[in-house]
């Protein structure tokens, strides 16, 4: 768990509301651009930047065919942000942090 970036990048990925929508309509399976745009009303360059976010987290895939590119959840990136957020919230305690509530007394 040492690649900060690489976890911020997961957590970009999620924290917007389209980004959100986006990977809701990737659950279905993999999707046309043209239909992400058609669902989202949002516009081409609009969908690029959200779709670089999601590609650059992992999570989600893209693929050429022709002038559209399809998406896809990847499951790996899937997995790395399920482990990435299951490890940053599981509360580990060490020998300092034990003693942790003594500290101010």
């Amino acid at each position: 768990m040492d690649d900060f970036k690489a976890n911020a990048k997961v957590f970009k990925a999620f924290c917007d509301e389209n980004r959100l929508r986006i990977v809701s309509l990737l659950k279905g399976g993999e999707q046309c651009a043209c239909v992400l745009l058609d669902e989202l009303e949002i516009c081409q360059s609009t969908l690029s930047h959200h779709m670089k976010i999601l590609c650059d987290s992992g999570v989600v895939v893209g693929r050429k065919e022709g002038k559209w590119i399809y998406y896809s959840i990847s499951q790996e990136g899937s997995q790395f942000a399920l482990r990435t957020l299951r490890e940053l919230t599981t509360v580990t305690l060490t020998g300092n942090q034990k003693n942790i509530s003594r500290c101010c007394e």
